[in-house]
C-alpha cells in the first residue's frame, strides 16, 4: 500500500519532454521506491527495481547528458560517445573542455547539444579561472556548461563568495547557453544544499545538479526531491553520479529530475546495467 500515494503523473508529464509510451505501463503515482502502475491487465503496486526499460512508462533518452569525463578519455572515445548520442537521441554529450571542439564538430546541425564542465571536479578554482574556462569552452562550440560550486566557501558559510562565483559564471555563460551548477551534494548538509539552490536561482542559473561522480557519493532520490522542492519549477534539476540502471533513473525523474547525467546511458535505455562512478 502506498502511503502517501503521490499522484505525480500530470506534474511529470508537464516537466519531462519524454512522453509516456502508449500501450505500455503507465505510472500513476510513486513514493519511497515503489510505484502504482497501470497496464492492460490492471493496477499493480511494484518496486521500481522490477521495472525494465522496455516496459517502463517513459523513454528517458531525451533527458540524458551522455557523459565521458574520465581523465584518460581519447578522441576515438569521444567520437563513439557522439555517435551513440545521435543514435539514441540523447539531450547532449558532456565532455571535458579539451574535447569540446571535436564534439561540437561531430554534432553540428544535430539536436544533440555539446556540454562541458568547468572548475571540475573540485570547484576550487579561482572564479576568474572558472569564467575564462567557460568562455573558452563556448568559443569552442559548447552550448551547456556544468560548473562546480565553490564547495569550500559553502562549507565555511561564505555565501557571499558563493554568490559572486555563480554570478560571474552566469555573466561568462549568457543565455541561450545553459548553465548548471554541481552542488556535490554528498559533501553538503541539507541546509547548505537549500542555500546553494536558492543562490543559483537568484543568480539566474538554468539547472542545479547533484554530483560530479568523482567524490564520495552520487545522486540520491532524497537530494533530488529536496532540490526540486527548493527551486520549484523555475530551474531544472540534474541528477548525476551512480545512475546505472533504468529503475534508478526513473526514480530520479519521479523525484524531480529533468536531466540525467550518465556514462552508462546506452545500457540504461537498453535495459542493462552500467559500470563506473558516473
Amino acid at each position: 500500500m502506498l502511503d502517501p500515494l503521490l499522484d505525480l503523473t500530470a506534474e511529470i508529464r508537464a516537466r519531462v519532454p519524454a512522453l509516456p509510451r502508449p500501450g505500455i505501463t503507465q505510472l500513476l503515482g510513486c513514493t519511497g521506491g515503489f510505484g502504482l502502475f497501470r497496464d492492460a491487465t490492471g493496477l499493480h503496486h511494484r518496486s521500481f527495481a522490477q521495472i525494465t526499460s522496455a516496459e517502463g512508462p517513459w523513454d528517458l533518452s531525451p533527458l540524458i547528458d551522455h557523459t565521458l569525463l574520465k581523465a584518460d578519455a581519447t578522441g576515438a572515445q569521444v567520437e563513439t560517445l557522439c555517435g551513440e548520442a545521435l543514435a539514441h537521441g540523447f539531450a547532449s554529450v558532456c565532455v571535458n573542455p579539451l574535447w569540446v571542439p571535436l564534439a561540437a564538430s561531430l554534432l553540428k546541425s544535430s539536436p544533440v547539444r555539446t556540454c562541458t564542465v568547468v572548475g571540475f571536479p573540485l570547484g576550487a578554482s579561482a572564479t576568474r579561472a572558472k569564467a575564462f574556462e567557460a568562455e573558452v569552452a563556448l568559443a569552442g562550440g559548447a552550448q551547456e556548461v556544468d560548473m562546480v560550486l565553490a564547495i569550500g566557501a559553502a562549507k565555511a558559510g561564505d555565501w557571499g563568495a558563493v554568490r559572486r562565483d555563480l554570478e560571474a559564471l552566469r555573466s561568462a555563460v549568457p543565455a541561450p547557453a545553459v548553465l548548471k551548477v554541481i552542488l556535490e551534494t554528498c559533501l553538503l548538509d541539507d541546509a547548505e544544499k537549500v542555500r546553494a539552490c536558492e543562490l543559483a536561482a537568484d543568480a539566474g542559473l538554468d539547472f542545479v545538479k547533484t554530483s560530479t561522480g568523482f567524490s564520495t557519493g552520487g545522486a540520491t532520490e532524497a537530494d533530488v526531491a529536496l532540490m526540486r522542492q527548493t527551486v520549484g519549477s523555475g530551474l531544472g534539476v540534474k541528477a548525476s553520479g551512480g545512475i546505472r540502471t533504468y529503475p534508478v533513473a526513473l526514480q530520479m525523474v519521479c523525484a524531480g529530475a529533468t536531466r540525467l547525467g550518465l556514462s552508462a546511458s546506452v545500457a540504461v535505455v537498453q535495459g542493462g546495467a552500467g559500470a563506473g562512478p558516473y
